[in-house]
């Protein structure tokens, strides 16, 4: 049929722009559905690895600390496990016996150990629900086609405020900016995600801050959950005359 009448042209193309909008919406939706279903409690046992660098202060007088460490999890009916083995329990004995003998001892095992904490392995074995408090804490901003791994995926971008902070941190906070893509497959499973972190401010009137960090992590499915396989984060922090680098790596193995 052809229309020859101009404004059935403009209802036409008005029509048009309804439906990309509908379909630009269709992403964070997917998104949901799919994070609803894969909050499974399927058992899980896997291996976490985690590396660890990071430089404390500046200049000859900077100090650096680097090191790895394996820990067994499982999450079952008895809940979240982490399981740590006969030989990292004696390196950290090793290393605390050494900083008893020499205070000023380095304790990198230690270090590395404290970026294995709850939230992290939560995170990791049951990544759905953390995901899920990122999006509901963040605007929704955009969503495109792009390409991930070679592979055709949708891109959406989110962007959080001050207003996600708690009332006791906000008045410190001078400037704020947080925003979170994440790739999606066709039916909305999270495949990766990147979060852009920055923060000023100031506490006690003279004591200034900032912080910044950039995280990538990658998903997969495993029964009736997502697990987080890789969580790569760098970034840097300044405050009361005191400075921190560091790259912290962990990753997830399912085991059989």
């Amino acid at each position: 049929m052809t229309m020859k009448n101009p404004s059935s042209r403009l209802v036409l193309a008005l029509l048009l722009c309804g439906a990309a909008g509908v379909a630009h919406a269709d992403g964070l939706a997917d998104l949901r559905g799919a994070l609803a279903r894969l909050q499974g409690q399927a058992p899980l046992k896997a291996s976490v690895q985690v590396r660890d660098w990071r430089r404390t202060g500046d200049g000859k007088d900077a100090k650096e600390t680097q090191g790895q460490a394996t820990i067994g999890l499982e999450d079952g009916p008895r809940g979240l496990q982490p399981l740590y083995g006969h030989e990292l329990l004696a390196r950290l004995d090793a290393e605390s016996r050494a900083a008893v003998k020499d205070k000023s001892a380095k304790k990198p095992l230690s270090v590395v150990m404290s970026q294995l904490e709850l939230d992290e392995l939560r995170a990791m074995a049951s990544a759905a629900p953390a995901l899920q408090r990122a999006i509901d804490d963040a605007q929704f901003k955009s969503e495109s086609a792009d390409t991930l791994a070679g592979k055709p995926a949708r891109r959406l971008v989110f962007e959080g405020s001050v207003d996600s902070l708690s009332e006791s941190d906000r008045k410190y906070v001078r400037d704020m900016k947080l925003q979170l893509t994440l790739w999606i497959a066709a039916d909305g499973t999270p495949l990766a995600s990147q979060r852009h972190f920055d923060l000023s401010g100031r506490a006690f009137v003279v004591v200034s801050f900032e912080q910044h960090s950039d995280e990538q992590r990658g998903y997969a499915v495993v029964g009736d959950r997502l697990v987080a396989t890789s969580d790569d984060e760098k970034g840097n922090a300044k405050g009361a005359g005191e400075a921190q680098e560091y790259h912290t790596e962990r990753s997830l193995q399912v085991l059989p």
